[in-house]
């Protein structure tokens, strides 16, 4: 079985963003930028699974600029077999990743399609939900533990209550957790041999989807800065000023 695992291009999660002078958006100028955390346990599941005999082969799939062709090395050197770069320097949405991935894999037929929950430049969790309905897909969103089983894939999801449990027939969509794994590092002999592995570079047009965005950002801004707090007495004190501040009567 084949398992394709799309990967995105993110400022590193250590990094603080800042917001452009002007309120465009975020500076990315000398930023460092790194794997999608969310898409990296998606990869290192993908791997699980192939070390355990359930997958054969695993595709990663990025869809940005030609820089991204980094984090596809990434990808590679952590135990990917092969990558396919979708170059666009548009601020792809959802839907348009979406209709992307849908095409891809219809060339390639991926048994099981694995991707992270959200990025954590955007925040949307929509893409694998959109990729679901669009194949009209099976899927399991959430998860924290993932089982192959013959034509079924066992998905463990975390959900406001809990767990749940959920078993989906072959092909599916299962979109990853943090609890799920733990990443691992890529070795330096996977680097170097990372290099020699086959990245093939297709473009939005190929796939017939057109990757203009839809919404227009107004304005980026800082979140306002917190307010320190402030020491009362007693109980009888922070009543007093919880009724100044006309948030208690």
């Amino acid at each position: 079985m084949k398992a394709l695992v799309p990967v995105k291009r993110v400022i590193d999660y250590n990094v603080k963003p800042r917001v452009k002078s002007d309120g465009s958006g975020v500076d990315l100028a000398n930023v460092k930028m790194s794997m999608n955390p969310f898409d990296e346990i998606a990869i290192e599941e993908a791997i699980r699974l192939k070390e355990k005999g359930g997958v054969e082969e695993i595709v990663a799939v990025s869809i940005g600029p030609a820089k991204a062709q980094e984090t596809l090395r990434t990808a590679l050197a952590m135990g990917a077999d092969r990558a396919i770069l979708v170059e666009t320097d548009d601020t792809v949405e959802p839907l348009a990743v979406a209709k992307i991935l849908k095409a891809i894999a219809a060339e390639e037929e991926p048994g099981l399609i694995l991707l992270g929950k959200q990025a954590i430049d955007d925040d949307c969790n929509q893409t694998g939900q959109m990729l679901a309905a669009l194949m009209e897909r099976p899927q399991g969103t959430f998860a924290s533990e993932v089982t192959l089983d013959g034509d079924h894939v066992t998905v463990k999801r975390e959900v406001d209550g809990g767990l749940e449990t959920v078993r989906l027939s072959l092909p599916a969509i299962v979109t990853t957790d943090l609890r799920l794994n733990e990443p691992r590092y890529a070795s330096l002999p996977n680097i170097m041999k990372a290099k020699k592995k086959p990245l093939e570079n297709k473009t939005p047009a190929d796939y017939g989807v057109d990757t203009r965005p839809r919404l227009n950002v107004t304005n980026v801004s800082e979140p306002p800065v917190r307010q320190s707090g402030e020491m009362v007495a007693d109980v009888d004190a922070l009543v007093a000023k919880l009724k100044s501040m006309g948030v208690a009567k």
